[in-house]
């Protein structure tokens, strides 16, 4: 299957009380995507649903966890939720249509 390919970092800055983080390593990983995240970012950015830090957020944790879920979806954790999680990407493209 052909994928757009990424390296994902997240790094740990500040704990809940706002205290600063004692990770001293960064969670890294690589990754494959059908879609091309940067689009999908810039399209959400002219639907406006939300401001430019949380459409970046929502964006790649939605494509992350939605790659996943298709590259499994016969795993019985998916069985009830693909449906629903159909019915919201067509929902949410008619929105970013608008």
């Amino acid at each position: 299957m052909k994928q757009h390919q990424y390296h994902v970092t997240v790094q740990h800055l500040k704990d809940a009380k706002g205290q600063a983080s004692t990770y001293t390593e960064r969670l890294e990983f690589y990754t494959g995507n059908h879609d091309d995240i940067f689009q999908i970012v810039e399209r959400l950015k002219s639907a406006k649903f939300f401001d430019d830090q949380t459409t970046k957020s929502f964006a790649v944790g939605l494509k992350l966890f939605s790659e996943v879920m298709l590259e499994h979806k016969d795993h019985p954790l998916f069985e009830e939720f693909l449906p629903q999680f159909g019915q919201f990407m067509k929902n949410l493209k008619q929105h970013v249509k608008k």
